[in-house]
């Protein structure tokens, strides 16, 4: 590799180490906090966080690359640009065309990574993710909750309290539960009970057995106790599985087998991206250009409107094949095309040399 190569490619490889930190720190805070909402709900374990915040940053890599490398060829370009680096390499001989290839040592280990994680890697973290917490849902244990310990619910202004619980958490003894609302005291104990899942619907419960229930206002002598054989206690909703279509836990072997619309959206959805990372790649390089001494961000808008322009497209062409209104063997080609095609006419240009102008009388 030229020297000039190589010192095109640290400026590329830190802006996009840069750009990449920022929006894996900007992915990861607006993951925590819908996580740690969810957690509040009752709907995801406590325990869970560590392992959800890892797998759904995973998930959002396949958006987020493509976007860190678009920027980060950006504003390396734009910086040589500024300086006036690219005017002295210019007169040696070195357009944008020469520039190509410190970019695709770059661009093209990017476009595989991509690949890899949308193809492979994001499809299987989603399907661990939800079935951690299926399982979740069927333990006490993976729940957070455990023997021997005062608890607070999730979702319920309730402490819990379990005398003893078995090795898969599915059940215990020697229950106590008090609950609070608008002044309102409940107090349950059971001497054995188990979680189940209702038959009809994803609902959970603590059934009890040979128990007492005692309520009442607080401040006021009108408690009442009740002696019960059996009591259900729902526990928060859990987390739906469903909340994902089947599609996107399906692997990519099965997507490319199957013939309905949903599946087939999806398959050309995994394959936008490495093609997205390369396109906004090669697009980005005549974006770049800024006279000198210019702002630093003088393009940067124009840039970023071209790329919310390409992610929209690319989001409403797969709405259409999921529809049936764009045929699935068009797919979402002809989005690509017209950003590279776009890409291949903005280099053509730049290579261009600037006609001369010549002074009148």
């Amino acid at each position: 590799m030229r020297t000039i190569d190589r010192y095109i490619l640290r400026e590329l490889l830190g802006s996009f180490g840069a750009s990449l930190t920022v929006l894996l720190l900007a992915s990861l805070s607006g993951v925590l906090v819908d996580l740690i909402g969810r957690i509040a709900r009752g709907k995801v374990p406590a325990a869970l966080l560590l392992s959800q915040l890892g797998l759904r940053l995973v998930d959002a890599l396949p958006l987020v690359l493509p976007l860190a490398l678009f920027l980060g060829v950006l504003l390396g370009y734009s910086r040589l640009y500024r300086d006036s680096e690219m005017a002295v390499l210019g007169s040696a001989g070195l357009g944008p065309r020469q520039l190509l290839r410190p970019l695709l040592v770059l661009t093209v280990p990017v476009v595989l990574a991509v690949g890899l994680v949308s193809l492979w890697l994001s499809p299987a973290a989603l399907r661990t993710s939800l079935a951690m917490i299926e399982a979740a849902n069927k333990s006490l244990l993976v729940a957070g909750l455990e023997a021997g310990r005062f608890l607070e619910l999730p979702g319920r202004r309730s402490v819990i309290y379990f005398g003893e619980m078995s090795d898969d958490g599915s059940r215990f003894g020697r229950l106590f539960v008090h609950s609070e609302r608008d002044g309102r005291v409940d107090v349950i104990t059971a001497e054995r009970g188990e979680l189940f899942t209702e038959s009809v619907g994803d609902e959970r419960y603590l059934s009890l057995h040979d128990g007492f229930q005692i309520e009442g206002v607080v401040g006021q002598d009108d408690y009442r106790m009740m002696r019960f054989e059996r009591n259900d206690i729902r526990v928060p909703e859990a987390e739906q599985a469903t909340a994902a279509r089947d599609e996107l836990l399906l692997d990519s072997l099965s997507l490319v087998a199957a013939r309905e619309p949903g599946p087939r959206a999806e398959l050309h959805w995994r394959l936008a991206s490495p093609l997205a990372a390369l396109g906004l790649a090669l697009l980005a390089l005549p974006l770049a250009r800024t006279p000198p001494r210019a702002a630093r961000y003088g393009r940067m808008l124009l840039a970023l409107l071209a790329y919310i322009g390409y992610m929209n497209a690319l989001a409403l062409g797969r709405a259409g094949i999921a529809g049936g209104f764009v045929p699935a063997v068009l797919g979402l080609w002809w989005v690509h095309l017209v950003v590279f095609g776009a890409a291949g006419w903005l280099l053509w240009r730049a290579e261009r040399p600037t006609p001369r102008r010549e002074g009148g009388a």
